[in-house]
């Protein structure tokens, strides 16, 4: 059993330096269109330590979101390996990847996705008992993440009566509720005003750093890719680092 509690075969938990969040070494994705064949990432490398916070600019098209499906494991590449804290993904069934994504990724978007019929409460609370936390432990630690951000008058409150950036709040915080090793974000404030984005940002980056999550948030807030530990640009289907 791996400390994600997630049982591996011998073959499967093939691993390398788990003291990397997130290694990806030589990644290629390619689509067929027609007869021809769009190749979107051409060997892409990047390592990511915990607790780091990582920024991806890039043109619209340059593959960003790409490579964010395939570090969440949404989808496979053509060619390279992935390794998520030492475990080779490439090696992993559909299901074994799913159960690694549930307890290990957490995922942020631009728009938060929140279910509108659910309490702010109960939207961080959804996806600890689908990993099967109990109820009052998910209550408990829902309250207490929701705290952390400023939001312990709202609990009950369901999205409609949230502002954009409690919203985008609760969002964060759900995607940290199953308290993963790595943290995926598409342009996490991307639909909020500037003043509001920063600190958002900054609540983010202080969960980020003392819970030593590692983060990749693909941006094309200029500004907030600066507030990061560093930043790596998408051309060419390739990483630069800046």
């Amino acid at each position: 059993m791996d400390s994600s509690g997630m049982k591996l075969t011998r073959r499967q938990a093939t691993r390398k330096d788990e003291k990397i969040a997130l290694n990806i070494e030589n990644i290629h994705r390619r689509y067929q269109q027609g007869n021809d064949v769009l190749e979107v990432l051409n060997g892409v490398n990047l390592k990511i330590m915990p607790g780091e916070m990582v920024g991806l600019v890039g043109q619209s098209g340059s593959g960003k979101s790409t490579l964010l499906h395939l570090a969440g494991l949404l989808e496979r590449p053509s060619a390279g390996v992935i390794f998520v804290h030492g475990v080779n993904c490439g090696t992993l069934s559909d299901s074994e990847r799913t159960a690694l994504r549930t307890a290990d990724i957490g995922f942020i978007y631009q728009f938060h996705h929140l279910l509108p019929e659910f309490t702010a409460l109960e939207n961080v609370m959804i996806p600890q008992l689908i990993a099967g936390l109990n109820k009052t432990e998910a209550i408990k630690r829902s309250k207490s993440l929701l705290a952390m951000v400023g939001l312990s008058d709202r609990l009950n409150h369901r999205p409609a009566r949230l502002s954009g950036g409690e919203q985008q709040r609760v969002a964060i915080v759900r995607s940290i509720a199953n308290v993963p090793r790595l943290v995926l974000a598409d342009e996490p404030t991307g639909n909020l005003d500037p003043k509001t984005s920063f600190s958002v940002f900054e609540q983010l980056r202080e969960i980020i750093q003392s819970s030593k999550i590692a983060m990749l948030v693909a941006t094309h807030n200029i500004d907030l890719a600066k507030k990061m530990d560093r930043t790596v640009s998408m051309e060419k289907g390739k990483i630069i680092e800046l």
